[in-house]
């Protein structure tokens, strides 16, 4: 389990801790490669008892939750945990103090005077406008007309939204990216409310700047824009020039009086789920209350700015030594909960492919570090942009990719980091039952869910997808049937997941803008081909292995394959303009990524190799396979590096790490002694 404190805290298998600043740290492991599977399952028996009170409650939480009975966990009224327990355990995280908690909302709703009164009116608001939607599609199914009435009704619902409010616009927003829960058609027009949002007066937005600034906008501002240049559904951005400095800026301003109604929305929204518990279990394996949950958590996320502030500067310093990331810096003194002020990014949107073009940027080298900084987010450092949309994505002049709007940010634990890893390792082994799993681990299906009817279809969709090769991978044509499975079958897409595919479509959105014939695995799996080669993560040491290794056969093509396409991302990264800039601050960190670094990969073999009998014995076997010495793929692997890597100090750091190997290797020993004498 992840703790997110003022300090995050991890805890790891043997309940060791690590307190790492901010959301958007780097988590690794503290387990050691060398050590052997005896001794792994010696020291978890050992930390039964575990020395951390709360990762031991959640770990006793876990295992009773998988002795219960299905049919006892669809119980609402002998549910195990609460959702937003559950919530935390298939996220791998705890949140000791969060803003949003069932109780937290009726209480803040309740404690005000006429809040009976409001929210009556409000409930006979929503009921009567959603009653006569859903009574116009009963209607339209008893006729038979109710397809070819479809973009009708798709309208009427936006429209809708839009009428009840500042809540429904932002939950018709979330709807436009779950199809576990509406039909694909009706996605794509709530899809408008992403971008087409009626801004609020500007004379208002600029009363609660004064307000939260506690001066007149003239003292701090010598010019601000008099119209929005942006409207969203809970607060809209002026541009504006700082007096004292003369630097242009970003203000954004949340919508007025919004705080109290969207927490009696929110209220109202919770107690309809409890009376749809028995259909979302049926239809979705979970509560209907869990999927409010998860939506009422990160909309009150996104309500307080000081929050967003905060995932600018994680994003800055997850982005420190990228030179090729553009992360808006942002000003706290001029901030607030309800105003927030950043830099203004003066770059061009990415739906204008030939303003790119006219600026001089070269298109296939941008869209190599969008793909390469949309995954780092993802895989990398666990907190990843949730709204990439094209405004906001831009192209800087030099060549970088700017970021802006970080109020919808979704955190991964290293829990969950990994198992997305684990499943492009099912995926490029084609083990479809693993891939199932994958899901159930990730939450997409209830704990205990019998997986054996998704298997075929998970192989149907993969091997359609990349049936003509990687090449031809299109992820919209793979979610669109992913789409279907989901709606066929209990899955319920994680609020963090939804957001991760909207992610990743918007973006591979983008590349099709700017080229056509964009190919988004042509960039991405050089990327992911580099993190396994070159990351001395022990978990992703683990996975490189699994790669290498199938039915206990040595790949050696596909090691080969895994260095072309490492060295293709490093020379891709290196051909950027941005990259060419000078006195940029990471110009030290950026000598070493002008070659493929393989230093610590080749150490860590060389020690897996003395100290695992296991890996001993396979690459032998690799190496002697059908009666005969493999040389020839040893040269050819050599002489796809020998390019990369400087031999002689690979050989010298080697050398220096012998003590380290020769210790770890007489404790494996005496460890398999001591064991087998157990």
């Amino acid at each position: 389990m992840e703790f997110y404190y003022s300090t995050k805290l991890s805890i790891s298998s043997d309940a060791s801790c690590h307190f790492l600043p901010g959301w958007g740290s780097h988590v690794s492991s503290s387990s050691s490669l060398n050590l052997s599977r005896r001794r792994r399952r010696r020291r978890n028996r050992r930390t039964s008892s575990l020395r951390f009170p709360i990762a031991a409650a959640a770990a006793t939480e876990t295992a009773t939750r998988k002795l219960v009975p299905i049919s006892r966990r669809n119980e609402p009224a002998e549910r195990v945990t609460s959702a937003m327990e559950q919530l935390d355990i298939e996220r791998g995280v705890c949140i000791p103090f969060r803003k949003y908690t069932p109780e937290t909302v009726r209480n803040k709703v309740l404690e005000s005077r006429g809040s009976i009164l409001s929210l009556i009116g409000r409930g006979v608001e929503i009921v009567w406008n959603l009653g006569l939607y859903w009574s116009a599609l009963t209607y339209d199914c008893l006729v038979g007309r109710d397809e070819e009435v479809v973009p009708y009704r798709a309208r009427q619902l936006r429209k809708l939204l839009c009428d009840l409010g500042p809540s429904f616009i932002k939950a018709g927003q979330v709807l436009a990216n779950r199809p576990d829960i509406i039909r694909e058609d009706y996605m794509n027009e709530l899809c408008i409310l992403q971008d087409d949002v009626p801004p609020f007066p500007s004379q208002v937005a600029f009363a609660i700047i004064e307000e939260e600034l506690g001066q007149p906008l003239e003292q701090v501002f010598s010019r601000i824009s008099s119209q929005t240049i942006a409207a969203a559904s809970l607060g809209q951005v002026y541009r504006a020039t700082l007096r004292e400095t003369g630097e242009d800026v970003a203000i954004k301003v949340q919508r007025p009086e919004i705080e109290p109604i969207i927490y009696r929305d929110l209220f109202l929204f919770r107690t309809l789920a409890s009376f749809l518990n028995g259909i979302s279990l049926q239809k979705l394996g979970c509560n209907a209350e869990l999927i409010v949950d998860e939506f009422g958590e990160k909309l009150l996320e996104e309500l307080d700015y000081t929050l967003e502030a905060r995932n600018i500067e994680d994003f800055l310093e997850n982005f420190k030594d990228d030179p090729t990331v553009k992360i808006p810096r942002v000003y706290k003194q001029f901030s607030g909960p309800r105003v927030l002020v950043m830099e203004w990014i003066d770059g061009i949107r990415c739906t204008n492919p030939k303003a790119i073009k006219a600026a001089g940027i070269d298109v296939n080298g941008f869209l190599t570090i969008g793909v390469s900084a949309a995954l780092r987010q993802l895989l990398e450092f666990g907190l990843f942009h949730g709204d990439p949309h094209p405004g906001n994505i831009f192209a800087m002049r030099d060549g970088r990719i700017a970021y802006v709007d970080f109020g919808n940010v979704a955190v991964l634990s290293q829990q969950n980091k990994q198992i997305l890893i684990d499943a492009v390792v099912h995926a490029v082994n084609e083990d479809y039952a693993e891939m199932a799993n994958d899901f159930t681990r990730l939450g997409f299906l209830a704990s205990g869910t019998d997986v054996s009817p998704i298997i075929p279809a998970l192989e149907a969709i993969w091997q359609n997808s990349v049936g003509k090769g990687l090449s031809d991978f299109n992820f919209r044509i793979v979610t669109g049937k992913f789409n279907q499975l989901v709606y066929n079958y209990p899955i319920r897409i994680p609020e963090r997941f939804s957001l991760v595919i909207r992610s990743l479509l918007t973006q591979e959105g983008i590349c099709f803008t700017l080229k056509p014939d964009f190919k988004f695995l042509e960039v991405a799996y050089p990327y992911i081909a580099k993190r396994l080669l070159t990351d001395p993560n022990p978990a992703l040491r683990e996975r490189l292995i699994q790669v290498l290794f199938k039915d206990g056969m040595f790949q050696w093509k596909r090691l080969e394959n895994l260095i072309i396409l490492a060295k293709e991302n490093v020379a891709k990264m290196n051909s950027n303009p941005a990259l060419q800039q000078k006195n940029t601050r990471s110009s030290r960190s950026l000598q070493v990524e002008k070659k493929l670094d393989l230093t610590e990969t080749i150490k860590d073999g060389a020690r897996m190799f003395l100290i695992d009998a296991g890996i001993r014995r396979q690459l032998i076997m690799a190496l002697t396979e059908d009666s005969k010495l493999h040389i020839q793929e040893l040269v050819d692997v050599y002489r796809l590096v020998e390019d990369q890597i400087d031999i002689p100090s690979v050989a010298l750091e080697v050398l220096q790490d012998l003590p380290n190997v020769t210790r770890d290797f007489m404790l494996a020993w005496s460890d398999s002694v001591l064991s087998d004498r157990w």
